[in-house]
Order: C-alpha cells, then sequence, then structure tokens
C-alpha cells in the first residue's frame, strides 16, 4: 500500500540529514552559518512535498519494487530543486513570506539589520543561496546510486522539466503588471511554470527509474498534466481568496503583483466597462490595502470568474482521473493516482 505520508516523512529525514552534513562541513571551512540556517527554515518549514511524493508515486504505478532508497534520494533532490526556485520566486515577486515565515531574501536581509543596503544584500544573497540549492539538489541527484541508465533517462526528464520551468517563469515575468483577457497566454503560464514541474514531469521521473516505457510515459503526462493545470488553478485562487494561516502567504500579493493568471483573464473578459476599469485600478496597485483587496475580490466573484475557475479546476480533475480508464496500469497504482489528485485539487494551502 502507497503512503504519501509515509514519503513525505522519509523525504523530510533525507533531506535533514543532508542540510545536517551541509553545515557541518560549513562550519568546518568557517562559513557563515546563515546560509544552512536559511535554506533549513525554508526547506523543512514546511511544504505539501507533493513533487516527491508524486515522484515516488510514478516509481510504484510503473512497478517499482524493492529498495526505494535510490528514488527517494532522487525525490529528495526535487525538493531541493523546488527550494530554489522559490528562493529565486520570491526575490522576483518581492514576496515578504513564504510558508508562513520570512522568505529567504527577508530572513538574511533581517541577519544585517543596520547595515546600509540590507535589503538590496538579502536580495543577492538570496540569489546566491537558490544558486546553492541548485547546485545542492544535482549532488544529491548524482549521490542517489542510479544504475547508468537510470541516471540518463532521469536526466533527460529533469533537463525537460528545468527548461520548461524556467521559461514558465519567464513567461510569467513578462505577463506580471500587464493582466490581460489572453486566457490562453495565462493557460500557457501555469502549463510550464506549474502544472509540468508540479505534477507530469516528476510522475514521469519516477516511472523511468522504474523502466516505464513510452506507452506508461504518456499515461502519466495525460493524467499528470491536467492535474497540475488544476492543482496551479487552486493556487491561483487560494493566492487570492485564501487564509494566511493556512496557505503561510498573505492574500495581497498576486493583486497588488497584478498576476496576469487565468483567474484576471477571466474577469475582465466577463466584465462590464464599470468592473473593468475598477479592476485595471485595483489589481497591480503596490500600495492596494484590505479594503481594495476585498473590491477586487468581490469583482472577481460577481464576474462570474471564481466559479468559472472553479469549474475549470473540477473539469481538468476529471480529465486527469479519465487518463486512468482502461490503462495497463496496475489496479493498485490507479486507486493511488485517484487518491493524490483528490488530495491535490481539494485542499486549502
Amino acid at each position: 500500500m502507497f503512503d504519501p505520508a509515509g514519503v513525505r516523512s522519509a523525504v523530510e529525514e533525507r533531506l535533514a540529514a543532508f542540510l545536517d552534513t551541509k553545515a557541518s562541513w560549513a562550519a568546518a571551512q568557517c562559513f557563515p552559518a546563515e546560509v544552512t540556517d536559511v535554506l533549513r527554515d525554508l526547506v523543512l518549514g514546511g511544504g505539501k512535498r507533493i513533487r516527491p511524493v508524486l515522484c515516488v508515486a510514478g516509481w510504484r504505478a510503473a512497478g517499482g519494487c524493492g529498495d526505494q532508497g535510490p528514488v527517494l534520494r532522487v525525490a529528495v533532490s526535487l525538493e531541493m530543486f523546488h527550494a530554489f526556485a522559490l528562493v529565486h520566486d520570491d526575490v522576483m515577486d518581492r514576496s515578504a513570506t513564504r510558508r508562513g515565515r520570512p522568505s529567504a531574501h527577508e530572513a538574511l536581509a533581517a541577519r544585517h539589520v543596520g547595515r546600509p543596503s540590507a535589503a538590496r544584500l538579502g536580495a543577492n544573497a538570496a540569489l546566491l543561496l537558490g544558486d546553492l540549492a541548485l547546485a545542492w539538489s544535482d549532488e544529491l541527484l548524482h549521490t542517489a546510486g542510479l544504475s547508468v541508465d537510470q541516471f540518463a533517462v532521469a536526466t533527460a526528464v529533469l533537463d525537460e522539466m528545468r527548461t520548461e520551468l524556467m521559461y514558465g517563469q519567464y513567461l510569467d515575468l513578462l505577463a506580471t503588471g500587464w493582466p490581460s483577457t489572453d486566457l490562453n497566454a495565462a493557460l500557457r503560464i501555469i502549463r510550464f511554470k506549474g502544472a509540468k514541474y508540479t505534477a507530469e514531469r516528476p510522475l514521469q521521473l519516477g516511472a523511468v527509474l522504474a523502466g516505464a516505457d513510452a506507452g506508461m510515459r504518456t499515461t502519466l503526462s495525460e493524467f499528470g498534466l491536467p492535474l497540475g493545470e488544476a492543482f496551479q488553478l487552486r493556487d491561483d485562487l487560494l493566492g487570492v481568496f485564501g487564509h494566511r494561516e493556512h496557505t503561510g502567504k498573505p492574500n495581497l500579493d498576486d493583486l497588488r503583483e497584478g498576476k496576469a493568471t487565468v483567474l484576471m483573464a477571466l474577469a475582465l473578459e466577463r466584465s462590464d466597462s464599470a468592473q473593468r476599469t475598477a479592476l485595471r485600478r485595483l489589481v497591480g496597485d503596490p500600495a492596494l490595502d484590505e479594503h481594495g483587496a476585498q473590491r477586487a475580490r468581490d469583482l472577481l466573484t460577481a464576474t462570474g470568474a471564481v466559479a468559472a475557475v472553479e469549474e475549470m479546476i473540477a473539469d481538468r480533475h476529471r480529465a486527469a482521473l479519465r487518463a486512468l480508464d482502461g490503462t495497463f496500469l496496475h489496479p493498485t497504482a490507479v486507486v493511488m493516482l485517484r487518491e493524490l489528485a483528490a488530495a491535490a485539487v481539494v485542499r486549502s494551502s
């Protein structure tokens, strides 16, 4: 029986042990302890571990059995890569918090309060911290104990995933502050910044480690891509309507940044002239307060955009489940993937 909680626990234990080793090495070199301290707070301070869980699930779905040590270490490398992505994303978005704590650049700046340009130091140091997490994700992969063939197929999937994510992030940067009615552009951002990176590629990564053929990879793609899109659409709703105590982030950031989300594209498309004028005045205002944010939320709801996004989430959830019908996956693997899909789509954080 597949145990997602057990996978999360095993991944966290390995992350903690790896970071302990790095902290000890840094101390021996008399390097600043704040580097590993801040990264440890981020990595072990929360997170759903959806990518590591789906990686191990893909391995199991493709018939993986026996010693899961190597696939777990690959899953740990995914989570370290995710840490890199979060650190850099928070710098680009100027996000002050992550997982209910100060984001990495804020935490680093706080270590040097009173120093001239402490904020700039924090942002620059966070870029280096993210780079270090990226390097360590590679180290975890290289020391995972994979065979030559496993390493070759794993890196092929990871190369695609990393490239897709960077382009998705770039598309997001280009669109931020300029939300439009272009629904396809907004969907393209969530596909490459979120869906493929969150679900499709982790599933395929685990599967190829178990020797999955092209047919198996296609099935997991047909399941993982709509699931990842549903996950990201839920994230976009939570970014505006979620509660900080659940999400760990303020629900003002996306509105202040003017994120070009599917939610915003639908609202602008469906709004009347007065509603559109109000949305364009409110969304993207860096000084937006809670009163203005609530006005924006009311408009997003009144235009029918929120209900439309909920329906898109439900449609993609159904599409993911349909991809499992009539496949050659083992029945226990189908049950496992269905349960993971439900947990990813119906959530408050």
